[in-house]
């Protein structure tokens, strides 16, 4: 039974399934849920992104929150939010080792393979790399 899930949470399609998904089985299980949207940090960026996170940090928190309750009302009382800086599949297992994670569920987007080599895939990130069951929804 999971206790505490991450949501990996970029406002996209994949990752609004991958949020009510894991809001049911928080639910069914009487579990919480902690969700986090992680700002991905271009090199040589840090200091301005630091800057303006420190100014609107809280708001768009509060924001993030705001969205997710009005994809899910009943997840409110379930879950934790936070914003983070740094890279998607490096932060979100850090939320694992600091918070005690017993399971991620995380949205993917198709795309070909050509932008996975390109881009990367955090899911194919986290997946390779979590040590705690992962569930990925399309």
């Amino acid at each position: 039974m999971v206790k505490y899930a991450l949501v990996g949470y970029d406002g996209s399609d994949s990752s609004r399934r991958a949020f009510r998904f894991a809001v049911e089985q928080a639910r069914a299980g009487h579990g919480r849920l902690r969700v986090v949207m992680v700002l991905k940090i271009a090199e040589g960026m840090a200091d301005g992104c630091a800057l303006l996170m420190a100014d609107n940090g809280e708001q768009r928190a509060r924001d993030l929150e705001e969205e997710l309750k009005a994809l899910a009302p009943e997840a409110g009382p379930l879950m934790d939010v936070e914003l983070v800086l740094g890279n998607p599949g490096d932060a979100l297992l850090e939320q694992v080792r600091r918070h005690g994670i017993d399971h991620i569920v995380i949205g993917h987007t198709a795309h070909g393979a050509l932008a996975r080599w390109l881009l990367g895939s955090v899911s194919g990130d986290v997946l390779a790399r979590a040590r705690v069951p992962v569930t990925v929804v399309p």
